[in-house]
């Protein structure tokens, strides 16, 4: 995991208002369509759920996967720069 994507997880997971916020935006409803349109959310749901265990691989293979595509890399630049504010 890149040093980015360690540092928005760290700021998801202290502050749920910025995540609140971020699902609201048009950036996160980006993300959220990015990240369910190959199975409508069925790989996204099996992520989260581990997650909510402890394991995050699943959900930062999503979100190295995204990254790959030039439009789900630019989202995910936008929402790191977001939080960084």
């Amino acid at each position: 995991m890149d040093d980015k994507t360690q540092q928005l997880i760290e700021q998801l997971k202290s502050n749920p208002a910025f995540m609140q916020a971020l699902l609201m935006s048009r950036d996160g409803q980006e993300l959220m369509r990015l990240l369910t349109k190959d199975d409508h959310g069925a790989s996204l749901q099996s992520a989260m759920n581990s997650a909510l265990h402890g394991n995050v691989s699943d959900l930062m293979q999503l979100v190295n996967k995204l990254k790959e595509s030039p439009e789900g890399a630019e989202v995910i630049d936008r929402i790191n720069k977001a939080a960084q504010k």
